[in-house]
């Protein structure tokens, strides 16, 4: 099984992720890796990405699912996937996929940003980021959880959520 945790950028992807794949012994991979260095100097910059911009991105995260399916392995990735096309391109032909979604008030996530030290994404793409966002509606078969607990409250919940191993 592959679990990518979703969300904003601030909501928790990467802290809850290491978490859950600690927790469960998976490998983890943090969806800012995969990003080109082109990508990583426009939003060091403060420019938003585009649809364009992101495909690269989201090949390179769907790779890394795909090669950790082949082998038999499981793993979690952290991918803010904001759009609903997006959670579409990573989950398309790969029934082992499951998507959660960490839901966070925008003023907590502003207060997270700001706190947030040696990330090359500014506070002031906050804006662009919600405004990209497409929440999971329910036919997406997503797990949506609040990222306004303690990333450990919040593994908890998607341990029981998506039933995984030690729930």
């Amino acid at each position: 099984m592959i679990v990518v945790v979703a969300g904003v950028s601030g909501s928790g992807k990467t802290t809850v992720g290491r978490l859950l794949a600690d927790r469960l012994g998976w490998a983890f991979a943090d969806g800012d890796s995969f990003h080109p260095a082109a990508s990583v100097v426009k939003m060091r910059a403060g420019i938003p990405l585009t649809d364009a911009d992101r495909q690269p991105w989201l090949a390179a995260i769907a790779r890394w699912m795909a090669e950790r399916i082949a082998a038999g392995q499981s793993g979690v990735v952290a991918c803010s996937a904001l759009k609903r096309s997006y959670r579409t391109q990573l989950v398309a032909g790969r029934p082992e996929v499951r998507l959660v979604f960490l839901h966070v008030d925008r003023d907590v996530d502003a207060a997270r940003l700001l706190a947030r030290r040696g990330h090359f994404f500014p506070e002031k793409l906050l804006d662009s980021q919600f405004a990209e966002l497409e929440p999971p509606l329910p036919d997406e078969g997503v797990l949506v959880v609040s990222a306004e607990a303690g990333p450990a409250a919040v593994v908890q919940s998607i341990v029981a959520g998506l039933r995984l191993p030690g729930g």
